[in-house]
């Protein structure tokens, strides 16, 4: 079975392992995503720790409480992750942290539900379900521009794309914070 690779995965240099690292538009994908969504999280963060948010009040439930707390620390140090060096003992250590905070993520976030129902957001949880299991299986068969792929595409859509919504949808924590 051949996975399917990225356009944009870079090209091999002299002494470099072939499909190690990835190629300019995804870096560049990743570097705006990460630091946009960090400066956002940052603004949304500081307006509520200086008292300029509304009450946030109804949003302290526990699932609530534990998503935001796992998603938080995924943004930057999955870019990190995908931008730094492969292949180190700390990068394997921290990619299975950052797995472990979005599986909490995912998980937590199937119990929370607007008016008591499922909303489209929900369809990201399998989708990171999904995604770690391919992941893991990737990096143990040592399939490493397979799992590198699979990374890529985990952060942008299973990470940015909801977290996005968390800031644009009204009546969401981020957007409230954000916006008030």
């Amino acid at each position: 079975m051949t996975a399917i690779t990225l356009p944009f995965t870079a090209r091999s240099r002299a002494g470099a392992k072939p499909g190690f690292d990835i190629g300019p538009a995804a870096r560049t994908a990743i570097s705006l995503a990460c630091f946009t969504m960090s400066f956002a999280i940052l603004w949304a963060l500081s307006r509520w720790a200086l008292g300029l948010a509304p009450d946030v009040g109804g949003y302290a439930k526990l699932p609530v409480i534990i998503h935001v707390a796992a998603v938080l620390p995924t943004i930057p140090l999955g870019g990190w992750l995908l931008l730094a060096r492969k292949g180190t003992a700390l990068h394997r250590q921290l990619g299975k942290v950052w797995m472990v905070l979005m599986l909490i993520t995912a998980t937590t976030a199937i119990f929370i539900q607007t008016s008591g129902s499922f909303s489209w957001i929900h369809l990201f949880v399998p989708l990171t379900f999904h995604a770690a299991w391919k992941v893991m299986q990737t990096a143990r068969a040592g399939n490493i521009t397979a799992h590198k792929n699979h990374l890529v595409r985990t952060y942008l859509l299973a990470l940015m794309l909801p977290g996005l919504a968390a800031f644009l949808v009204p009546g969401r924590l981020m957007h409230v914070l954000s916006f008030g």
